[in-house]
């Protein structure tokens, strides 16, 4: 077995790819608890336990990920200016978190989404623009983790009014579904960076990996992970469906 890197034009890695695609069979099963939980065919306590943690795994491998492939997108991005490159992609994805904050608004406005892990995913690809160049490596790591220390503090402060809650600072008497503020978490993206200049120098991986992109599960992983937004935007609503009816029947007892 050899190393293997992309060809000079693919800004994509099997690995990078197939690791997203755990994080979003992690994200699914997740949610399909949570699902099961607020149809009432399972009882459990999403809230404490291993499940908030399990939740912020799956955050940080999405989160540093990014990072990681700012990193290696903009070693591939040519003549194009980083600025509107990434402006006009942190843009189209914080568009799809407002869709996304549209639509629980309407199905769950008690706990709609105001500012989830699109809406931060969307910012932080534009903020950290000014911590893209590698001699600017170690600032990212310094003040990511700076971010998560002081986020830490601040997600401990409520407010009576909704406009910092994008910042870290909740509202009093506010839940939502899903909460992912530039505190602390921005800090992980900013850490995702250091690592890719670390780990990918120059768009380059520096460290040996044999090939293992032809197997049929990392294939399988690195498609879920290609496609990670779409099926993000889209797993929700089948499972709903299929939960749905299956509370439905039931509730309507035995069928003989």
């Amino acid at each position: 077995m050899t190393p293997s890197n992309p060809s000079p034009h693919s800004s994509r890695y099997w690995e990078i790819d197939a690791l997203r695609g755990v994080a979003i069979l992690l994200m699914i099963g997740f949610h399909l608890t949570w699902d099961l939980v607020s149809l009432g065919l399972v009882r459990v306590n999403m809230g404490r336990g291993p499940w908030p943690w399990f939740s912020r795994v799956i955050s940080t491998i999405f989160l540093s990920l990014v990072g990681i492939s700012l990193v290696i997108s903009d070693s591939k991005r040519g003549e194009t200016p980083a600025w509107r490159k990434y402006l006009l992609r942190g843009l189209k994805i914080l568009g799809f978190g407002l869709i996304v904050s549209l639509v629980t608004y309407i199905a769950l406005p008690g706990s709609f989404v105001v500012f989830g892990i699109l809406h931060l995913i969307g910012f932080s690809i534009v903020a950290a623009l000014p911590f893209l160049p590698y001699r600017r490596r170690w600032l990212s790591l310094v003040v990511g983790l700076a971010l998560l220390v002081v986020g830490a503090y601040v997600n401990q402060q409520i407010a009576l009014h909704p406009w910092l809650i994008w910042l870290g600072i909740n509202q009093i008497g506010r839940s939502m579904a899903d909460w992912y503020p530039v505190l602390p978490w921005f800090g992980m993206v900013l850490i995702g960076l250091w690592l890719g200049h670390t780990l990918y120098t120059g768009g380059e991986r520096q460290f040996d990996l044999a090939d293992r992109s032809r197997a049929p599960v990392i294939r399988q992983l690195a498609f879920l992970g290609r496609h990670s937004l779409l099926i993000y935007m889209a797993h929700q609503p089948p499972l709903m469906g299929v939960l749905y009816g299956i509370s439905w029947l039931l509730a309507r007892g035995p069928l003989v």
